[in-house]
């Protein structure tokens, strides 16, 4: 018995589109976590729940909160989730990476001094968040795209 992967089924042979939404949903969980860990993240004592006054930066550059790394540990559970399937894994791609543009232009657009900096944002996560939402779409589309015979 064989099911089509490309109907969304779950197959035992991993598709490429299924492998890369496993490998970016794992990457954000191992970013999650390293949020937590003293010396990966520099200034611990300084992190906050939420907010721009979160001191902690994660490899001394990205800023992080407890909210932040929450974030990027449930993105990574979603990913293991929808990576089961070949349409889950390509929702996760390109709607991830949709999610990560639109992440880009708000940290554009807010102040980093802002209230409503409350995840938090700098700019090196402002570019980060360019960088992956182009690759993950990116990986989505291409990764699933239909080749003719």
């Amino acid at each position: 018995m064989t099911i089509n992967p490309t109907a969304g089924g779950v197959t035992s042979a991993r598709s490429p589109v299924r492998t890369a939404a496993l490998a970016v949903a794992a990457t954000f969980l191992l970013v999650g976590l390293a949020g937590f860990i003293p010396g990966l993240t520099t200034d611990y004592g300084d992190m906050t729940f939420a907010g721009h006054h979160s001191g902690a930066h994660l490899l001394g550059i990205f800023q992080v909160s407890i909210l932040h790394n929450i974030v990027h540990l449930l993105f990574g559970a979603a990913g293991l989730v929808l990576a089961r399937s070949v349409s889950g894994a390509r929702a996760y791609l390109i709607g991830g990476g949709a999610i990560y543009l639109v992440l880009w232009l708000y940290g554009l657009v807010v102040g980093q001094d802002s209230a409503a900096n409350f995840v938090p944002v700098n700019t090196a996560d402002d570019w980060l968040h360019l960088v992956l939402g182009l690759g993950m779409i990116a990986l989505g589309l291409l990764l699933t795209r239909r080749t003719r015979h």
